[in-house]
């Protein structure tokens, strides 16, 4: 998953990640733990905490895509994957609460064998 070709004017589009996930947008939405109007109002599309979690999102998948062969598989692993070490909570549910720099700790410690 190529950051450019998530982006539409500098920003990270929604939709586009919505098309190569086969999902919607409202779906990229809930799981980067924003809701439906952060992706549909383009005020809210462009701000901060948008563009922060869309980047988070997609930076988590792309660490892992390797792994799983393909998006759609990487995109799996991230809704329901339970995490060891985070009390059973997926990756999803970790960006949710705000905790995205764990989940990237955490796939860097795998790739570099602590967790082997």
């Amino acid at each position: 998953m190529g950051l450019a070709q998530y982006a539409d004017g500098g920003l990270f589009a929604p939709s586009k990640i919505a098309k190569a996930l086969r999902t919607t947008s409202e779906e990229v939405a809930r799981s980067a733990g924003l809701g439906r109007d952060a992706v549909q109002r383009k005020d809210r599309v462009r701000s901060d905490k948008t563009q922060r979690r869309l980047r988070e999102l997609v930076e988590i998948l792309n660490k892992v895509r390797g792994r799983f062969g393909s998006e759609l598989m990487a995109y799996a692993w991230y809704r329901s994957e339970p995490l060891p070490g985070f009390s059973g909570q997926t990756p999803m549910q970790l960006v949710r609460e705000g905790r995205a720099d764990e989940v990237l700790e955490y796939i860097d410690a795998v790739d570099a064998g602590v967790y082997a």
